[in-house]
């Protein structure tokens, strides 16, 4: 059964930094691409970078300049370094590949709480 778990998040100045990590295990899938997404309260859930098995990323524009996407040699997981944090920022952060986007297969977040 895949798992994703994420990983890293918490309550941060704004300005501060914080590293996100993600695992999925149990897969029998080629993974693609991954991404990180973000749901603030009463919005919808959006992309925030994704990164393909090649190596290319791309980011939202509000990302761009600040955060930086990963992932390790085996492709089993991703990482998100936020630079510069904003209270705009604040949102559940979730990790998801190609393949478990498709059949909708979430993790449980976590949480990233950046104050002014």
């Amino acid at each position: 059964q895949v798992r994703i778990v994420e990983s890293g998040g918490g309550l941060v100045q704004a300005g501060g930094s914080l590293r996100l990590s993600c695992s999925v295990s149990g897969r029998t899938f080629r993974i693609n691409a991954m991404g990180w997404y973000r749901q603030a309260p009463g919005k919808q859930r959006e992309l925030v970078a994704s990164i393909f098995s090649g190596g290319l990323a791309n980011y939202a524009e509000f990302a761009k300049g600040r955060f930086t996407i990963s992932t390790d040699n085996a492709g089993n997981a991703v990482s998100l370094q936020m630079n510069s944090l904003k209270p705009d920022d604040t949102a559940v952060y979730y990790c998801n590949t190609d393949y478990t986007l498709r059949q909708n297969i979430w993790g449980q977040g976590t949480q990233v709480t950046v104050s002014s």
